[in-house]
Protein backbone atom coordinates (compact mmCIF):
# COMPACT_ATOMS: atom_id res chain seq x y z
CA UNK A 1 0.00 0.00 0.00
CA UNK A 2 1.27 3.59 -0.69
CA UNK A 3 1.97 5.47 2.12
CA UNK A 4 1.74 9.31 3.24
CA UNK A 5 5.57 9.74 2.25
CA UNK A 6 3.86 8.52 -1.82
CA UNK A 7 1.58 11.87 -1.41
CA UNK A 8 4.13 14.75 -1.66
CA UNK A 9 2.69 16.07 -5.05
CA UNK A 10 -0.40 14.86 -5.14
CA UNK A 11 -2.89 17.27 -5.31
CA UNK A 12 -6.32 14.92 -5.31
CA UNK A 13 -7.12 11.85 -4.21
CA UNK A 14 -10.43 9.61 -4.45
CA UNK A 15 -11.72 8.24 -1.41
CA UNK A 16 -13.89 5.13 -2.40
CA UNK A 17 -15.92 2.40 -0.66
CA UNK A 18 -18.12 -0.36 -1.88
CA UNK A 19 -21.05 -2.52 -0.21
CA UNK A 20 -21.64 -5.55 -1.14
CA UNK A 21 -23.99 -9.04 -1.81
CA UNK A 22 -21.87 -10.25 0.73
CA UNK A 23 -21.07 -13.42 -1.25
CA UNK A 24 -17.90 -14.74 -1.34
CA UNK A 25 -15.46 -13.81 -4.43
CA UNK A 26 -14.93 -17.12 -6.68
CA UNK A 27 -11.35 -17.50 -6.99
CA UNK A 28 -10.45 -18.10 -10.93
CA UNK A 29 -9.85 -22.20 -10.36
CA UNK A 30 -13.23 -21.82 -9.30
CA UNK A 31 -14.57 -19.79 -12.17
CA UNK A 32 -12.87 -21.69 -14.46
CA UNK A 33 -15.00 -25.08 -13.68
CA UNK A 34 -18.34 -23.33 -13.92
CA UNK A 35 -20.54 -24.37 -16.86
CA UNK A 36 -19.65 -22.89 -20.26
CA UNK A 37 -21.99 -19.65 -20.59
CA UNK A 38 -22.63 -19.07 -17.33
CA UNK A 39 -23.19 -15.69 -16.03
CA UNK A 40 -21.41 -14.73 -12.80
CA UNK A 41 -23.44 -12.48 -10.82
CA UNK A 42 -21.90 -9.71 -9.02
CA UNK A 43 -20.24 -8.74 -5.64
CA UNK A 44 -20.63 -4.77 -5.70
CA UNK A 45 -24.20 -3.55 -4.75
CA UNK A 46 -23.40 0.17 -4.08
CA UNK A 47 -19.89 2.33 -4.74
CA UNK A 48 -19.12 5.69 -3.12
CA UNK A 49 -16.80 7.62 -4.11
CA UNK A 50 -15.58 11.21 -2.57
CA UNK A 51 -12.45 13.58 -4.00
CA UNK A 52 -9.80 15.02 -1.42
CA UNK A 53 -8.34 18.16 -3.13
CA UNK A 54 -4.90 19.90 -1.32
CA UNK A 55 -5.21 23.05 -0.51
CA UNK A 56 -2.78 25.58 0.72
CA UNK A 57 -4.59 24.31 4.01
CA UNK A 58 -4.23 20.67 3.47
CA UNK A 59 -6.67 18.36 2.77
CA UNK A 60 -10.25 19.54 1.89
CA UNK A 61 -13.15 17.08 0.62
CA UNK A 62 -14.94 18.04 -2.66
CA UNK A 63 -17.16 16.53 -5.12
CA UNK A 64 -19.40 13.33 -4.57
CA UNK A 65 -20.18 10.57 -6.84
CA UNK A 66 -22.55 7.50 -5.89
CA UNK A 67 -24.47 4.67 -7.68
CA UNK A 68 -26.62 1.60 -6.57
CA UNK A 69 -25.34 -1.23 -9.00
CA UNK A 70 -27.82 -4.18 -9.87
CA UNK A 71 -25.41 -7.40 -9.50
CA UNK A 72 -28.23 -10.23 -11.24
CA UNK A 73 -27.59 -12.23 -7.97
CA UNK A 74 -28.40 -12.93 -4.52
CA UNK A 75 -27.68 -10.97 -1.61
CA UNK A 76 -26.72 -12.20 1.56
CA UNK A 77 -29.06 -11.71 5.07
CA UNK A 78 -26.31 -10.88 6.97
CA UNK A 79 -25.00 -8.46 4.47
CA UNK A 80 -28.70 -6.68 3.99
CA UNK A 81 -28.66 -6.19 8.27
CA UNK A 82 -25.41 -4.27 8.07
CA UNK A 83 -26.39 -1.87 4.44
CA UNK A 84 -30.47 -2.24 4.45
CA UNK A 85 -30.15 -2.19 0.36
CA UNK A 86 -32.46 -5.37 -0.46
CA UNK A 87 -33.24 -7.39 -4.19
CA UNK A 88 -36.22 -4.70 -4.60
CA UNK A 89 -34.19 -1.64 -4.06
CA UNK A 90 -31.99 -2.89 -6.86
CA UNK A 91 -34.63 -3.38 -9.46
CA UNK A 92 -33.95 -0.30 -11.54
CA UNK A 93 -30.08 -0.07 -10.69
CA UNK A 94 -27.55 -0.47 -13.39
CA UNK A 95 -24.91 -2.55 -13.65
CA UNK A 96 -21.42 -2.57 -13.21
CA UNK A 97 -20.92 -2.18 -16.78
CA UNK A 98 -23.85 0.52 -16.86
CA UNK A 99 -21.98 2.97 -14.65
CA UNK A 100 -18.17 1.87 -15.67
CA UNK A 101 -17.85 4.83 -17.64
CA UNK A 102 -19.05 7.42 -15.29
CA UNK A 103 -17.17 5.87 -11.92
CA UNK A 104 -13.67 5.94 -14.06
CA UNK A 105 -14.69 9.31 -15.22
CA UNK A 106 -14.41 10.56 -12.03
CA UNK A 107 -11.80 8.53 -10.46
CA UNK A 108 -9.88 9.42 -13.34
CA UNK A 109 -5.78 8.35 -12.61
CA UNK A 110 -5.66 9.58 -9.04
CA UNK A 111 -4.78 7.19 -6.03
CA UNK A 112 -7.47 5.99 -3.93
CA UNK A 113 -8.15 5.77 -0.27
CA UNK A 114 -10.51 3.43 1.09
CA UNK A 115 -10.64 2.05 4.71
CA UNK A 116 -9.11 -2.03 4.23
CA UNK A 117 -8.49 -1.30 0.76
CA UNK A 118 -7.49 -5.02 0.12
CA UNK A 119 -11.19 -5.52 0.05
CA UNK A 120 -12.14 -2.58 -2.52
CA UNK A 121 -9.20 -3.88 -4.75
CA UNK A 122 -10.39 -7.41 -4.94
CA UNK A 123 -14.45 -6.09 -5.41
CA UNK A 124 -13.10 -4.03 -8.15
CA UNK A 125 -10.77 -5.98 -9.92
CA UNK A 126 -13.89 -8.89 -9.84
CA UNK A 127 -15.90 -6.66 -11.42
CA UNK A 128 -13.97 -5.36 -14.02
CA UNK A 129 -12.89 -9.28 -14.93
CA UNK A 130 -16.79 -9.49 -14.98
CA UNK A 131 -17.45 -7.11 -17.43
CA UNK A 132 -14.65 -8.51 -19.83
CA UNK A 133 -11.65 -5.70 -18.98
CA UNK A 134 -9.32 -7.86 -17.52
CA UNK A 135 -9.19 -12.31 -16.83
CA UNK A 136 -10.18 -13.29 -13.64
CA UNK A 137 -6.73 -14.08 -12.95
CA UNK A 138 -5.58 -10.40 -13.93
CA UNK A 139 -5.57 -7.07 -11.78
CA UNK A 140 -6.53 -3.84 -12.86
CA UNK A 141 -6.40 -2.61 -9.19
CA UNK A 142 -3.22 -3.21 -6.95
CA UNK A 143 -1.82 -2.22 -3.92
CA UNK A 144 0.50 0.54 -5.77
CA UNK A 145 -3.37 2.29 -6.52
CA UNK A 146 -4.22 2.91 -2.64
CA UNK A 147 -3.66 4.41 0.48
CA UNK A 148 -5.43 2.80 3.35
CA UNK A 149 -6.51 3.85 6.39
CA UNK A 150 -6.61 1.17 8.17
CA UNK A 151 -2.95 0.77 7.34
CA UNK A 152 -2.47 4.47 8.69
CA UNK A 153 -4.77 4.11 11.78
CA UNK A 154 -1.93 1.11 13.44
CA UNK A 155 1.06 4.09 13.07
CA UNK A 156 -1.39 5.69 15.39
CA UNK A 157 -3.43 2.84 17.66
CA UNK A 158 -0.83 0.11 17.57
CA UNK A 159 -2.85 -3.06 18.65
CA UNK A 160 -6.41 -1.30 18.64
CA UNK A 161 -8.84 -3.07 16.38
CA UNK A 162 -8.83 -1.83 12.97
CA UNK A 163 -12.72 -1.07 12.31
CA UNK A 164 -13.93 2.25 10.75
CA UNK A 165 -16.06 2.40 13.13
CA UNK A 166 -13.20 1.99 16.24
CA UNK A 167 -11.11 4.46 14.15
CA UNK A 168 -13.84 7.06 13.59
CA UNK A 169 -14.79 7.09 17.94
CA UNK A 170 -10.37 7.07 18.18
CA UNK A 171 -10.10 10.36 15.97
CA UNK A 172 -14.01 12.03 17.48
CA UNK A 173 -15.19 11.64 14.11
CA UNK A 174 -19.30 11.99 14.24
CA UNK A 175 -20.73 8.41 12.56
CA UNK A 176 -24.05 8.19 14.25
CA UNK A 177 -25.34 8.33 10.71
CA UNK A 178 -23.91 4.47 10.54
CA UNK A 179 -25.19 3.07 13.47
CA UNK A 180 -28.38 2.06 11.23
CA UNK A 181 -27.29 0.77 8.27
CA UNK A 182 -24.09 1.11 6.33
CA UNK A 183 -23.39 3.12 3.11
CA UNK A 184 -21.00 3.32 0.60
CA UNK A 185 -20.65 7.00 0.12
CA UNK A 186 -21.00 7.41 4.10
CA UNK A 187 -18.18 5.54 4.75
CA UNK A 188 -16.22 6.63 1.83
CA UNK A 189 -16.61 10.44 3.56
CA UNK A 190 -16.13 8.86 7.14
CA UNK A 191 -12.62 7.27 5.39
CA UNK A 192 -11.69 10.57 4.24
CA UNK A 193 -12.23 12.50 7.35
CA UNK A 194 -10.19 9.90 9.02
CA UNK A 195 -7.41 10.57 6.34
CA UNK A 196 -7.57 14.32 6.90
CA UNK A 197 -7.07 13.97 10.81
CA UNK A 198 -4.74 11.66 10.84
CA UNK A 199 -2.77 13.43 7.54
CA UNK A 200 -2.49 16.73 9.56
CA UNK A 201 -2.51 15.63 13.27
CA UNK A 202 -5.23 15.99 15.65
CA UNK A 203 -6.00 16.71 19.07
CA UNK A 204 -5.78 13.04 21.29
CA UNK A 205 -6.44 14.05 25.11
CA UNK A 206 -7.69 17.56 24.89
CA UNK A 207 -3.79 18.73 25.85
CA UNK A 208 -1.42 17.58 23.03
CA UNK A 209 -1.81 17.15 18.84
CA UNK A 210 -0.61 14.09 17.49
CA UNK A 211 1.05 13.78 14.08
CA UNK A 212 2.87 11.16 11.79
CA UNK A 213 5.32 13.96 11.89
CA UNK A 214 6.16 13.71 15.63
Amino acid sequence: MLTLEDLDGVERIVAIDAETTGQRTPSPAEIRKMPKGFKIPGIVIEIGCVELLRGDDGWKTGREWQSRVQPNGPIARASIAVHGITPADLKTAPTFAGILDSFEEFIGQDILLAHSATNEIGFLNFEYARVGRCGFDEVIFGESDFICTQELSRRFFPGVPGSLDVLCDRLWIDRSDRFEHHGALLDAVLTAEAFIKMQGGFVQDGTRSVSFGE
